[in-house]
């Protein structure tokens, strides 16, 4: 089967679309031939050796993919061989085919299509969790999302509303805004036009924002490390500006607010209860039209790293998505 192989820690460009052996089922997994897989900024992040996680080489990145089971394991009875799944697979999604335990396996609901399905669970699942479990964000609230056009921040926005919240979405530009909106931000902050810290506290009435989902890093973390109500969450989500900021510890002390990191893979090792309630819950709203995965473009598995360059770029709108 052809797939995408990292050899080493380096830049994207280096990624080789070789072939590789086709993996066989063993007990307790299912061989799901990829239909679409996710692409997300952790997966450039992984490449380079810039992620928490470093796998040893050669490996095939991509942690999220729909497709269609074509092989099962010994001890595996209630999937079966043509069923359409969503597989969270942490590693091997770059590929025609990935091996993946069933406990990972989640069968998709025939009103999700393959591309959408594929780009679920990173972005959705890490804003679930991060609002529901870590936030624990409450009706009426106010929710500041950063990166508020991007994967994970559409997510947000869409969850963030689900759950109650007043959104005020922050991107660099107005078409991103305007995509923000469409998916039911309330205020919205261009960040590259306006001071953000005076902007949040224009649009609170000076009370500060109750959590804020900050994916960015950099100097948007500093200033909404300032723009924190009293009780509030600061979630660390992530670092798309390309700049892990250092957190001036005194500001939640004098504020009264907390900062949590958001980790949606380990949550899944250690909360896999949690986990498996979460994803029942969002195919839920999903089918339902509570939320939806924004696809901004589906390219060829082949074209994989001018995939991965746009999602590091900040040039996406929504998700990336790769077809073998």
């Amino acid at each position: 089967m052809k797939a995408i192989v990292c050899e080493e820690f380096a830049p994207v460009e280096q990624l080789k679309y070789i072939d590789v052996p086709d993996p066989v089922a063993i007990k307790g997994h299912v061989v799901v031939n990829v239909t679409a897989c996710g692409v997300n900024f952790p997966d450039g992040l992984l490449v380079q050796g810039l992620y928490q996680m470093k796998p040893p080489f050669p490996f095939v990145p991509g942690n999220e993919v729909a497709g269609v089971i074509s092989e099962i394991g010994e001890g595996v009875s209630h999937l079966r061989v043509g069923m359409r799944v969503i597989a969270m697979c942490m590693l091997g999604g770059y590929a025609e085919k990935v091996l993946c335990p069933i406990s990972h396996i989640m069968p998709i609901p025939d009103e999700i299509p393959d591309e959408e399905a594929a780009a679920l669970v990173t972005a959705h699942a890490t804003a679930h969790h991060a609002l529901k479990q870590r936030a624990q964000i409450k009706p009426g609230e106010t929710l500041l999302v950063t990166g508020a056009a991007g994967g994970t921040g559409l997510a947000a926005v869409q969850i963030g509303k689900e759950m109650g919240a007043t959104v005020i979405a922050v991107c660099s530009t107005q078409e991103k805004l305007d995509m923000a909106k469409a998916n039911g931000a309330d205020i919205l902050i261009n960040y590259t036009e306006t001071d953000l810290k005076t902007a949040v506290k224009e649009v609170t009435d000076g009370k500060g924002v109750d959590v804020v989902y900050e994916c960015v890093g950099g100097d948007t973390f500093h200033a909404c490390s300032r723009s924190m109500a009293w009780n509030g969450r600061l979630l660390v989500v992530g670092f798309a500006g390309g700049t892990i900021p250092e957190f001036p510890v005194n500001l939640a002390l004098v504020k009264g607010y907390s900062v949590m990191g958001v980790f949606w893979g380990s949550f899944t090792l250690h909360q896999p209860k949690d986990f498996a309630d979460n994803m029942k819950e969002l195919l839920l709203w999903y089918v339902q039209g509570k939320v939806k995965v924004v696809v901004d473009e589906v390219v060829p598995l082949e074209n994989a790293k001018d995939a991965l360059n746009k999602v590091m770029n900040r040039e996406v709108k929504g998700k990336m998505t790769l077809r073998p």
